[in-house]
């Protein structure tokens, strides 16, 4: 979800201005996710490092969620039977923004037709961090010896256990990096970059990226078709 606020620059308004239109994006970008009939969907809206943005955007950053989950927006994602799962710290968030999300969450728990991972206040270094914390506390409490650990231990322990690595990774605003974005999850995701910022992202350039990934050659480093 990048280039909200250089979207905004381009019409001379504010950077909020421009999360604003972006926040109301995430909505029919969802329904044409699954139109595609896509089982699971993240979205960064918020990472570990947006903190360090000017006091006014980072307010509304983390605020943003309480409109896009109000109680007149909850139906459209029971009727849709999306699911709404919080990847990312909780102890940081406004009061009213935890509430916000967890509501959602609890509301939609048994909604399957698509998993919406929205991701607040998300970094990967965090993530793994927390995950290896908690790993190292049942290694302790169960006495077990460290030559039994596994990668799929630690993938359990992660804000995104529910979820399967990533398939296509989509980044919009012509930028070309991760930006500590499930640096495990996406060890062997197609990557696609579009120069749309965010606001402008629309179905057709989300049919474009699928396209894409349906005609790459996904290996997982093997060696095929050999004769």
């Amino acid at each position: 979800m990048d280039g909200n606020g250089r979207w905004a620059k381009k019409f001379h308004r504010p950077r909020t201005y421009g999360h604003r239109v972006g926040m109301q994006n995430i909505w029919p970008t969802i329904l044409a996710i699954k139109k595609q009939k896509i089982k699971y969907a993240s979205f960064y809206c918020f990472s570990t490092e947006n903190w360090n943005r000017p006091t006014q955007e980072v307010d509304f950053l983390i605020k943003f969620p309480v409109d896009l989950f109000n109680t007149k927006k909850r139906d459209k994602y029971l009727k849709n039977d999306i699911k709404v799962i919080w990847i990312g710290r909780r102890d940081k968030l406004p009061k009213e923004t935890r509430e916000a999300i967890e509501e959602m969450e609890d509301l939609t728990k048994d909604c399957k037709s698509l998993i919406f991972n929205i991701c607040i206040d998300y970094g990967s270094f965090n993530e793994i961090e927390h995950a290896t914390k908690l790993l190292l506390k049942d290694y302790i409490n169960s006495k077990k010896n460290i030559e039994e650990f596994s990668i799929n231990e630690l993938f359990n322990k992660l804000y995104t256990k529910d979820s399967p690595p990533v398939d296509l990774l989509i980044r919009t605003s012509g930028e070309q990096r991760l930006s500590n974005f499930m640096l495990l999850q996406v060890s062997y995701a197609e990557l696609y970059f579009t120069n749309k910022h965010w606001p402008e992202f629309c179905e057709k350039d989300l049919e474009l990226a699928i396209d894409s990934f349906n005609n790459r050659d996904r290996r997982f480093g093997e060696i095929r078709n050999v004769k």
